[in-house]
This record gives structure tokens, sequence and C-alpha cells, in this order.
């Protein structure tokens, strides 16, 4: 069950810069994708994930590919 996203993150994520972690948090946001579902996608900490929708740390290279992977296939879903 996802409880949505705090205004004060969906603020902090509009002017967080553009990494890839950044733009993940923008399309989970618009879509209301879980920070649990990314998190247990990913192999990483919901922590982790929260740091990246923040724009605090950017993420690995080692989950460029697997983040991209998963804003493709969730770019196709409405």
């Amino acid at each position: 069950m996802s409880y949505g996203y705090s205004q004060r993150l969906i603020e902090a994520n509009k002017v967080a810069g553009d990494s890839l972690g950044v733009a993940l948090g923008r399309l989970c946001i618009e879509r209301d994708i879980s920070v649990n579902h990314v998190s247990n996608d990913l192999g990483v900490s919901r922590a982790t994930i929260y740091n990246w929708f923040w724009g605090l740390t950017i993420p690995a290279k080692k989950y460029e590919e697997s983040i991209a992977t998963f804003m493709r296939q969730h770019k196709k879903r409405k």
C-alpha cells in the first residue's frame, strides 16, 4: 500500500537537479510508485531511494542500467 509522497519531498525533488536518482523520483511521484516497490526492484534500501529522490546522493554506476530499465518500464504504464 502506498501512502503517497509528502509535499516537502515533492517540492524538494522539483528543485533537486537532474541526476538519474532525481529523475527516478520525479517519475515515481508522478506515477505514485512506492519507495518500497522501487527499493525492492533495485535491491537497495528505502533510505537510499529517498536520498536519490531528494538529490542528496547520486546512484552508483552499478545501478544506472537497472534504474534506466525500471524507468522505461514504468513510463510505458499509465
